[in-house]
Order: structure tokens, then sequence, then C-alpha cells
């Protein structure tokens, strides 16, 4: 009896995903738990899963398609014998293939080996860290994602520096390899600090160069030489390979054009070949995160990122110097729902993006921003400082932290500009390619713990601003209306300030005109 592959159940404020990639073909064998399809929302991956082993006997929604909460997208089958003869057949002709590109590699390997010369030497250049912005001191080496002698590309990413909020990539002058490193992983950089020494048309200049760099990937990992340091990784497996601390290199990618699948990390952590070697500086130095502790209940120690360690060092700091209080409310979300719910197909095709709830917040936030000047103004030293503009910062969450990129002017945007703001914040982030230019700035704050299923928080401020909005999840209650209990969709509001800046009845007041501006969304058509 075929099994449903439905879509995990999403929060209210989030109406709809999107099929981000199919990770099993129909005909192909699943194990219980085992990743099957992501789909992608506003802010977050979900993963889905098989919930029992067997077949998948059919794909009912294809990538990119639009599916809602609890939608199927597909059905898993009981294991029948073609597949698996199938199976067996495609194992056997893997296995063949592998032999015979062993061979092939191994014969032109012993073809190359009397031809080898000493790398020619190009010119030299230094390859130096970025220019970081005035408010940016300094960064941390995160990753070298070459390593001395291997052939690079113009453009290439040679490493990434991790500052306070972004990670910066540095890449390949010209084409090349690097001749020597001195800045190793963990270190710290200043601006323009000289990492490495990059010798142009060594390394993989020549076709002769190239092959001999092939034979060594495929007898290695069994990636073709397109893909060597050039990985493609899944979400999910990107999370788990910073977990684990592992060589993406060394992990083979069973996915779409090579693509790093989840499994393909499970797999990669399970046979322990693709742990990345300690470099010899750290392990002198004594700045080498601890082994992981053998026996019954092991533990394992890892340094705190740049990022991890700006955002904790804010939060306290917000704690220790603001005079923060919350007040709470609560508004119907039932006329915004139905307004969305009406024009979402329609606005998807005016504006090509879709029509979330963030939109609403956004605009009701900037309409009573200009009404209490109070609560988009901010703190510096002892002086006050009264912004004419909203500039409004949405917090989104990504593997290495939460970071708040700014909608600048939002009082002159339209809901359409917002949602395509927010999409392109929520996907660069998930990518790493935010820049310093996108978050800094900001006169108010946006957080919406609801994605995540939260149904009441206290949002934390983010100085030097002085307010910050709470959204939740939207949960149907039992109301009183006009005399008459009735089920609403609800959604609870918090708003956190600094009393220092904001008296508690402005703070009060502003919650009420939004939770008023989306209670009667009209009101922000007519600026009334």
């Amino acid at each position: 009896m075929a099994t449903e592959i439905k879509a995990p159940s999403f929060p209210e404020s989030v109406a709809e995903g999107t099929v981000g990639t199919w990770h099993k073909k129909p005909g192909d064998s699943v194990e219980r738990d085992e990743l099957i399809v992501e789909i992608e929302t506003d802010k977050v991956v979900l993963e889905v899963v098989a919930v029992e082993a067997g077949t998948l006997s059919e794909v009912l929604v294809e990538e990119g398609d639009t599916v809602e909460s609890e939608q199927v997208l597909g059905r898993i089958g009981e294991g029948g014998g073609e597949s698996k003869e199938a199976s067996e057949e495609s194992s056997e002709k893997d296995e063949d293939d592998a032999k015979e590109d062993a061979s092939e590699a191994s014969d032109d390997k012993a073809e190359k080996k009397p031809a080898e010369a000493p790398k020619g030497g190009g010119e030299k250049r230094d390859v130096k860290a970025p220019s970081f912005p005035e408010s940016v001191q300094e960064g941390t080496v995160a990753s070298w994602t070459k390593k001395v002698g291997e052939a690079v590309k113009r453009d290439e990413v040679l490493a990434e520096i991790e500052t306070d909020k972004v990670v910066l990539e540095v890449v390949a002058p010209e084409d090349g390899a690097l001749a020597e490193i001195k800045i190793e992983e963990g270190d710290t950089v200043e601006s323009e600090a000289v990492l490495a020494v990059f010798e142009v048309g060594a390394g993989g200049g020549s076709a002769d160069t190239a092959d001999q760099e092939a034979p060594k990937a495929s007898a290695d990992d069994g990636d073709s030489d397109e893909q060597v340091g050039d990985k493609i990784v899944a979400p999910a497996a990107r999370k788990l390979i910073a977990e684990h601390d592992l060589d993406v290199s060394a992990i083979k990618g069973t996915g779409k054009d090579g693509r790093v699948l989840k499994e393909d990390v499970l797999k990669a952590v399970k046979d322990g070949g693709a742990k990345k070697s300690a470099p010899a500086k750290k392990a002198s130095s004594g700045a080498t995160a601890a082994p992981a502790v053998e026996g019954e209940r092991p533990e394992k120690r890892v340094p705190m990122t740049r990022l991890r360690k700006t955002i904790a060092k804010r939060l306290v700091q917000a704690q220790q110097t603001a005079a923060m209080l919350t007040t709470y409310n609560e508004v119907d979300m039932g006329a915004v729902m139905e307004l969305r719910s009406q024009y979402k197909d329609t606005f998807l095709k005016a504006h090509d993006v879709k029509l979330g709830f963030m939109g609403f917040f956004v605009k009701a936030a900037s309409e009573a921003l200009k009404r209490f000047p109070d609560v988009n103004a901010s703190i510096d030293g002892d002086d006050i400082v009264y912004h004419g503009y909203q500039d409004i910062g949405v917090a989104v969450s990504t593997d290495r932290g939460l970071v708040v990129p700014v909608l600048r002017d939002t009082d002159s945007m339209k809901i359409a500009d917002v949602e395509k703001g927010i999409v392109d914040f929520g996907k660069r982030g998930r990518e790493g390619k935010l820049g310093i230019e996108d978050m800094q700035g900001g006169t108010f704050t946006i957080t919406n713990g609801g994605i995540f299923g939260s149904l009441m928080s206290t949002p934390i401020l983010n100085p030097p601003q002085t307010a910050i909005l709470g959204m939740h999840k939207i949960q149907e209650r039992p109301m009183a209306v006009n005399g008459k209990v009735e089920i609403r969709p609800m959604m609870y509001l918090a708003v956190s300030y600094d009393h220092r800046m904001i008296d508690g009845k402005d703070a009060v007041q502003f919650l009420v005109t939004i939770k008023e501006l989306l209670e009667d969304p009209a009101r922000l058509l007519l600026e009334i």
C-alpha cells in the first residue's frame, strides 16, 4: 500500500512554500527518516523525510512549484522486484564504470609521471584581505578553499573571512595557484592584510597539469575534474558539514550536477574519511578545538564563531545599558488573511512575488513610526537622534546566526517592494551573500518568531535602536465579538522599548496603532 509524502505543517504566518530540491527520483529506494525533498519558505528551508522504508513510486509536485501546508508531494510504495533489479543493474554498472575510470586514471598517471616537470614560475602577487568598512575592525579566516599548489581559475574563491556580521570572499586575481599561505584558518586579520602569495600561471595553467589533477581527484573521492574545489552544497548538508567540521572536497556529491546532499554528509560522517586535518600552526599555538570525548556521554568543544560572539556581545550590552521593558497586545489577523487569500494569485501575477504577512507589518510599523517619532529615534551617548525616515530591519535566521538586513525608506515602499526585498534578504542570507551595507543603519526592527511556532516572546533591543516589534504564531482562539463568542485567528504582538527614551504611554499607543491598522488594512491605503 502506498504511503503519502506530505509537506510539513506550516505555521499560520507561513501560508505556502516552494519545492526546492528532490533528492530522490521515482524508482529510488529510500530508508526511514531519509531526506526526500526540501521546501523553501520565506525564511527557512524545511526538510521532508521518509516516514517508512520503501521505493519512491510517484512525484506529484515538481521542483519550483508552490505547495501549501500538509499538501501531498508524492508517494512511497513497497520495494518491488523491478526496482530491486534496476538498482542491482545500476549498482553493477556503476561498479564497472568505477573500475574502468580507475584503470584509465592509473594508465594516465603512468603516462604523465615521466613527463612531470616543476611548476612554471609565473609572476607572484600578494593575496590581501578585502578592505573592511570603518565599522569592522578585523575578521577571522574562516576557511581556505584551496591548498598550496592547487590549480585555480580567475575569480575562484580562495578563502573566506568571517567578520562580525558577514562572510567576505577572497578570490584569485588570475589563473594560477597558491604559492604560500601566510595566515592559517582561525587567525585574526585586519583590513587589506596579506593572506597568501599567489603565483600567476602556476598549478593548472596547462592542459597537462589539469590532466594530472583529474585522475588524482577520481582516485581519491570519485569527483570529476570540473567539480574539484567547486562543490555545490545543499542547505541541509551545509549545516552538518559545519557541525562535524568536515572537508567538503573529500565528500562525494550524489545529487544533480554533483551536488552534496545531506545523506552524502551522513555517509562521510559514518566513514570518518572527510575530517579536516588540523594545521600545524594551530597545533603549536593550542588554538585547536578539543577532540570529542569518546564513551557513552560524548562531548565536543568548538570555538564560538565571530558572528555568534558579536550577537552575544550586543544582546548582553542591550540588557545592561538599556532600561528595557516590553508591552504586549493581540491582533485579529482575520482581515489581513481574507485580503491576502482574495488577492494572492492576482498579486503574484502582477508583481512576480508572493503576498505574505510581513509586507503588512512593515507598512503598519512605518505609519506608526511617523506618528510616534520617539519610537523611531536612537540614543547616541547623551544625545537623542530623531530620524526623519523609516529604515526597518527584518531579522533573518541563517546557518551562521541571526542577521538583520535593513529595508530603506519603507514609508515610500509599496507592499510588493517590501515582499521582494524580504525574499531577496532571505535568499542571500542563506547563501551567505549579505553585505555589510545591507545591515548598517536601521531605525526600527521587526522579528518574526511565529515562523518557528513561537506563541509569545520578549524580543531584545537591537542597539542603538530604542524599540523592536515581535511577531508570533497566528492561532485560532475563542474571542468575544459583539457579545458573541467567535473563533478568530489571533496573533500576540510584543514591543520591547528603551524606557530611557520612550514612555510607557507612547509604547502602548504605538502598539495599539499597529493593531488597528492591521485589523482594518484599508487604513494603510488611506493613511488614516
